[in-house]
């Protein structure tokens, strides 16, 4: 990373979900490879780049995971920079990765797989929310300080991106996944003043998008 000049302006760090993914088979893909963007995923991915456009960003990180890099290509494109990766970013664990979403309650009749999903405040069954917010906000820090003044993207995934928020907010992080505030490729905006937070921000630049099976978790 480089760094920059000090200033009194805000310094913004905007934390992309990446577009919708190709899922025919509606698997919970979590960190599995080659799960890549769908055409309308691609489209999406497009719209928030013409969203992020004539900012002052300086650097455009992704998570490792390809749908996030494809989604942060075309945001990098329009600004004339490259694409950096920050494994901090990735999705969280999860050890339904691989199983059809739809086997979700069907586990529960199964009694040798209660005590994995005995402690949802944890949760039980994939990476601590605390871990998860951990390593977002680490990023989060280390990516606002190097360019004071100016704004950085950080294309990431649902459960990183609303956990991290969580945190911000002071919120407890456990939380109900269907009332997350994080559509695919929204833009939620940490606005500081040095190492202080002045707010948070919203933005859906392709309107609301339903969370469908393929990309619960995602």
């Amino acid at each position: 990373m480089s760094r920059s000049s000090s200033t009194d302006v805000p310094t913004t760090v905007h934390l992309v979900r990446h577009g919708e993914v190709f899922n025919p088979e509606k698997v919970l893909y979590g960190r599995l490879p080659g799960f890549v963007l769908s055409e309308a995923g691609q489209r999406q991915a497009k719209v928030t780049a013409e969203f992020l456009a004539g900012r002052d960003i300086a650097a455009v990180v992704a998570s490792p995971l390809e749908r996030a890099r494809q989604t942060a290509a075309p945001i990098a494109q329009a600004l004339g920079i490259g694409v950096e990766v920050d494994p901090r970013l990735i999705e969280s664990r999860n050890v339904f990765e691989g199983k059809p979403f739809e086997a979700g309650p069907a586990l529960l009749r199964y009694p040798r797989m209660w005590r994995v999903l005995i402690n949802p405040f944890r949760p039980s069954w994939g990476e601590p929310y605390t871990e998860i917010a951990g390593r977002m906000l680490a990023a989060v820090a280390e990516w606002r300080d190097a360019f004071p003044g100016r704004e950085v993207v950080l294309v990431s995934h649902q459960l990183p991106v609303w956990t991290a928020r969580r945190a911000l907010e002071g919120q407890k992080l456990w939380h109900r996944p269907d009332r997350r505030q994080c559509a695919l490729a929204s833009v939620t905006s940490a606005v500081y003043s040095a190492d202080r937070l002045l707010r948070i921000d919203y933005a859906e630049p392709n309107g609301p998008t339903t969370n469908q099976p393929g990309s619960v978790g995602a």
